[in-house]
């Protein structure tokens, strides 16, 4: 690389026609989960690293070595504040990862944690976070294998960084994917929505509520095994974090070349999470999620998997949310309270920055 090519941004080998020309920096958008990510994906990433893996987009890639399909997947967590009501940036990491595994139908196994420390962080702090990390990673019944440890300048570094990467096995036979769902597919929420976004916006903006709002922050891989269970053909699995179920159901929309439609009065919201909302002027159906997922299954299996998701503690309030259907190709519609209906779009970014 010589000097010249150091004068302003390049864009050679991205695809056309490209958005991200009208951005010469990075905002924050770009990480939010929503249309900005996904140009940044579509039109960078994915022509630089592109591969038969990597192209298919999954919360994990799934990797056949041999008789043995093994599910990989890596996060990073730069939430803020690192402590929140219901769990902190450990936990989070370690469940987080454990359910990108879920999502694909693993079993989750081994993890690495990978940290990057601002100077100045208090002792006390990181011993707290390591300790949710293990108490969480034993709860979820994986190890923590591998790691490293990287210290920043003050200023640099937000308090600290987690990354971690985890490896999984998949039992033969299972095709669980976004491109999957079909018409006459119902989808399946598994409880509340919003409550991790609002946990933490709750403390960074000082809301007080009649009840405090805490973060679902949880693994949700046992949960997933006793859906697999009763339907071995689940379609789709998706945890719903940043974006929200909408973006979501986007993804799913797309990916399937189908619609789907809704009915958001079946949709559960915590009380204290939609007065949250309504004082932030915020959609819930926008707003992460940390122990939540979404699951597309044939129509025939839908009572035995809601039987199943009753009997577990993170899904004892599940319930079906809507339908595939053949019409509106790559479009998620929803039927209001109202009576009437909307569009769901993908939002440019996120309604909440750094909250995952």
């Amino acid at each position: 690389m010589n000097a010249n090519n150091l004068s302003g941004p390049q864009f050679d080998g991205m695809s056309c026609p490209v958005p991200l020309r009208d951005f010469n920096e990075i905002v924050m958008g770009h990480g939010g989960g929503g249309k900005l990510s996904s140009e940044l994906i579509e039109h960078l990433f994915l022509p630089a690293f592109g591969n038969d893996h990597l192209n298919q987009l999954r919360d994990s890639a799934i990797l056949d070595l041999g008789e043995q399909r093994l599910a990989f997947s890596t996060d990073s967590f730069v939430v803020r504040p690192l402590f929140f009501p219901g769990g902190n940036i450990g936990d989070m990491a370690i469940n987080g990862t454990v359910n990108d595994l879920a999502m694909s139908g693993a079993r989750p196994l081994y993890l690495s944690a990978g940290f990057i420390i601002e100077e100045g962080l208090r002792m006390e702090s990181l011993h707290a976070i390591v300790k949710s990390m293990s108490l969480a990673a034993r709860r979820a019944g994986v190890q923590i294998v591998t790691g490293d440890t990287k210290v920043v300048e003050r200023g640099h570094g937000d308090g600290c960084f987690i990354n971690t990467t985890g490896i999984g096995v998949v039992r033969s036979g299972l095709r669980i994917a976004p491109d999957q769902a079909s018409p006459g597919d119902v989808v399946i929420l598994s409880g509340t929505i919003g409550d991790h976004g609002m946990a933490i916006m709750s403390v960074r903006e000082g809301l007080e509520f009649e009840s405090q709002i805490f973060s679902d922050s949880a693994p949700l891989h046992e949960l997933v095994e006793r859906m697999l269970a009763v339907c071995p053909n689940i379609r789709t699995l998706r945890d719903p974090t940043r974006g929200g179920i909408a973006t979501s159901l986007n993804e799913i929309a797309t990916a399937s070349n189908m619609g789907i439609e809704i009915d958001e009065t079946t949709i559960p919201v915590n009380p204290c999470v939609q007065s949250a909302c309504e004082i932030l002027g915020l959609d819930p159906l926008f707003v992460a999620n940390e122990g939540k997922l979404l699951a597309i299954v044939p129509s025939v299996a839908s009572e035995a998997v809601l039987a199943s998701m009753h009997q577990h503690e993170f899904g004892s309030n599940a319930r079906v949310i809507g339908r595939v259907v053949d019409g509106h190709r790559k479009m998620v519609i929803a039927k209001t309270p109202y009576g009437s209906t909307r569009v769901i779009t993908m939002q440019i970014g996120e309604q909440l920055p750094r909250i995952c």
